[in-house]
């Protein structure tokens, strides 16, 4: 990197080359060379900006965490409209992408980035446990609608839907399940709690 040349939005740019690095070679081989390689700067620029490579990868995880709230605020907003199966599915398919399947591979590969987050999260996985928060969230909603039995277990359903959720897309290179198969599986976890038309 030429002296005097700023870069815009490096931090943006150093989680994205992450990302790629994480997609493409795996949890092993995500590294501050590899990352500041991807990215295109200098090995300094990571470390002028975070403390440490797992600094670095602490904020990139409470990124990706912190995106769950839009994922809570669509499901809340869709809360009495449509079909309650439906709008899990399609969460899950949103929530499960590659990145964040490649999120929760980093933080089982890396002790110490998990004990840096425990910081945050005192318990739970980031990414999972913000996703069922938001899940039992809308199940909640829909509950108090009346779309759901009134003695529905929310948590519950919301943590059965994620951890097999998260089975459910896992290791499948790159290719999700059939849209049928997630609204099935869904189905089947709510079975006879839902009480919609």
């Amino acid at each position: 990197m030429p002296t005097g040349v700023a870069l815009r939005d490096v931090r943006e740019q150093l989680f994205a080359a992450a990302e790629r690095v994480l997609l493409r070679d795996g949890p092993s081989a995500l590294t501050s060379r590899a990352v500041t390689a991807e990215a295109g700067v200098a090995k300094g620029v990571l470390h002028k900006h975070f403390a440490d490579f797992d600094s670095f990868l602490a904020e990139l995880v409470r990124e990706r965490a912190a995106r769950i709230a839009h994922l809570e605020a669509a499901l809340r907003d869709s809360a009495g409209t449509g079909s309650v199966a439906g709008h899990l599915a399609d969460a899950l398919t949103d929530l499960f992408g590659p990145v964040e399947l490649s999120i929760v591979g980093l933080l089982t590969f890396r002790d110490g980035l998990r004990a840096r987050l425990r910081q945050t999260w005192p318990t739970g996985i980031p990414v999972l446990t913000e996703a069922a928060a938001a899940f039992a969230s809308y199940l909640a909603a829909e509950r108090d609608r009346g779309r759901l039995v009134p003695g529905a277990d929310v948590d519950t359903l919301a943590l059965t839907l994620v951890g097999t959720g998260h089975l459910l897309f896992s290791g499948r290179d790159g290719t999700p399940p059939e849209a049928a198969a997630v609204r099935g599986y869904v189905s089947s976890v709510l079975g006879g709690v839902v009480r919609e038309a």
